[in-house]
């Protein structure tokens, strides 16, 4: 079995799921009592119903302070968001593909970025793009990540198309886990990529939630990616996203050919020296998190893509 599949199956992170989304669904169906039918949900996993149950919840908390009672009905009848209409099925399970316009996405106080909240409104992506989609699915599973895309690479905003080479813009936020947004370029092998970084973040968020792990904003560690010192959250959670990126890129480089197979190249070559003077660092930013099964997770990858 390979190590990374033990890595992302964290019982933490199962149990957080499983609890977390029994709240927000009881919430929602004690606002909504005599008002609309019971909620229920068709989503297959707890991580898919988890992400889904936030997006009902942010939805139908909209929904309420506008005093829009017609989309709260909607989102108190949907606890899965109407996952079955939006779903396109990958060799990671089923995901939801979107492609909402940058331009008109909200920015408010959930998120300094802009964001996407499933709705009745919503539609799947163009065919072209949920077929990417699942090819980056596909890869990611061949080369050890399924396991990580299914439980947080559920929906994916996928925005602008740019060129291999450009900057690609992608983030998630902490108020949708599960839900990752991102530039594209037309390529699943990129693509997968780019999930793999932020469902890596998604996991991290989730894995320090579900273990109540507080980690102190001193002292601050040096990052060779944004060469400032940062907080041990922030320095963790890029010694932990990038290194991960590291070993996909480097089981899928063979795959590859042309141009794709030079930038690849390149990408694992930088990463692997900016991550390199991160080694000293990383062990004492690690003893600030508490109990030694997630520090073990986060040092096995670390050490992994160090190796590389």
């Amino acid at each position: 079995m390979d190590a990374l599949t033990t890595t992302f199956a964290f019982a933490p992170i199962q149990a957080l799921h499983r609890n977390r989304t029994r709240r927000i669904h009881a919430v929602i169906q004690s606002q909504s009592a005599g008002q609309h039918p019971p909620g229920t949900t068709t989503t297959p996993t707890a991580a898919t119903s988890y992400c889904l149950a936030h997006h009902v919840l942010e939805g139908a908390e909209a929904a309420a302070r506008s005093n829009d009672t017609i989309t709260f009905g909607w989102y108190a009848a949907h606890l899965d968001a109407n996952a079955p209409a939006l779903a396109t099925p990958t060799d990671a399970g089923p995901c939801i593909v979107v492609a909402p316009s940058l331009d008109s996405l909200p920015r408010s106080g959930i998120s300094e970025t802009p964001y996407y909240v499933l709705g009745p409104d919503s539609t799947p992506a163009p065919s072209e793009l949920r077929e990417m989609a699942a090819a980056a699915y596909a890869l990611a599973a061949r080369t050890g990540f399924g396991n990580l895309l299914a439980a947080h690479a559920v929906v994916i905003c996928l925005l602008r198309r740019r060129k291999l080479g450009d900057t690609l813009g992608s983030w998630t936020i902490t108020r949708l886990p599960g839900t990752i947004f991102c530039d594209h370029t037309g390529d699943p092998v990129v693509l997968a990529r780019d999930l793999i970084h932020e469902a890596g973040h998604n996991w991290l968020n989730d894995a320090l939630t579900a273990t109540s792990s507080k980690i102190p904003d001193e002292p601050r560690f040096y990052s060779p990616w944004k060469k400032t010192p940062r907080p041990a959250f922030g320095f963790l959670h890029a010694c932990w996203a990038f290194p991960l990126t590291m070993i996909y890129t480097a089981r899928v480089l063979e795959q590859t050919t042309g141009d794709l197979h030079r930038f690849l190249a390149a990408y694992l070559g930088q990463q692997r020296g900016l991550l390199a003077g991160t080694a000293g660092d990383h062990a004492r930013a690690l003893t600030l998190i508490p109990g030694n099964g997630l520090r073990q997770h986060l040092h096995a990858v670390h050490h992994q893509a160090l190796s590389l």
